[in-house]
């Protein structure tokens, strides 16, 4: 089984193979730095190397980098627009320096421009980067509040047919749920992966973000919680985890710390239901 957190970069980028380790992971996700602001990656080569090396002889990958909170893909503000195509450039440049396979991004909100604008412009920003060869930009789902795109399947199957760019998805277990796509059950899991099949397919799909959630779903509200804590559930997260077409998957957790628990509790759980 591929699973693992998102975890720290703090003191260098090699640090986040450690800390990898640490909580029981063989991949995972990083941010190159702070999400909150506009911050070039400036990742040090020795630094990177370490990185490189760490990985292959330690894990079994992949990583993958999430963009800043900052980007908004879909926004219909120029100047905003170029911050986030420049942005998401310094991230897949730092994943090739990396060697990380893939850059994961959410769609942004059209703040008012409506959804098939959104869209177009998501699509058409995407289409603005220079990718190098071995690095996948994935769009990833999200939990569909106010005018974020991505909630809908439809959505990010949109975006993919209307980029040039080879993209993939990472699906977030606890956004679709907030979407309105129950996985609480073995039955839930199997018909939300078939609309996924059917309206975005398969092969688009490349990662999952493994949380369970908070709040019922449907409700557009993003917490996530302990994975068998929350309203997704043990059997939710079970079916997940075992699902044919997710289970060979890279599985990245992005659960809480709290309750004197955090990501290598949540790694233990994701082993033990998927042993069940």
């Amino acid at each position: 089984m591929r699973i693992g957190a998102h975890v720290s970069v703090a003191g260098g980028v090699d640090n986040a193979v450690t800390r990898q380790l640490d909580v029981g992971g063989n991949c995972g996700q990083i941010f190159t730095h702070s999400p909150q602001v506009w911050q070039e990656p400036n990742i040090d080569e020795e630094k990177a190397s370490t990185f490189r090396e760490g990985t292959a002889n330690d894990l079994d990958g992949p990583w993958v980098i999430h963009a800043s909170y900052l980007v908004n893909l879909a926004t219909p503000k120029p100047d905003l627009r170029e911050k986030s195509i420049e942005s998401m450039q310094q991230e897949v440049d730092a994943a090739e320096q990396l060697g990380v396979e893939y850059v994961n991004v959410h769609l942004g909100a059209h703040t008012g421009a409506g959804v098939e604008a959104g869209l177009d412009n998501a699509a058409s920003a995407l289409d603005e980067l220079d990718v190098p060869d071995g690095v996948t930009v994935l769009v990833e789902s999200d939990a569909g509040s106010g005018t974020k795109l991505g909630g809908d399947f439809a959505e990010l199957a949109a975006v993919l047919e209307r980029s040039d760019q080879d993209l993939g998805v990472c699906l977030d277990t606890a956004h679709a749920f907030a979407a309105g796509y129950d996985l609480s059950s073995r039955a839930a899991v199997e018909t939300a992966m078939e609309a996924f099949a059917d309206t975005v397919g398969l092969d688009a799909l490349a990662c999952v973000h493994l949380n369970d959630s908070k709040h019922e779903h449907g409700t557009h509200k993003d917490e996530h919680a302990h994975l068998g804590e929350g309203e997704i559930g043990d059997e939710g997260i079970e079916a997940i985890v075992t699902h044919e077409a997710l289970r060979d998957l890279p599985f990245v957790l992005e659960t809480p710390t709290e309750d004197g628990r955090s990501y290598a509790w949540n790694v233990d759980r994701a082993r033990t239901l998927r042993a069940e």
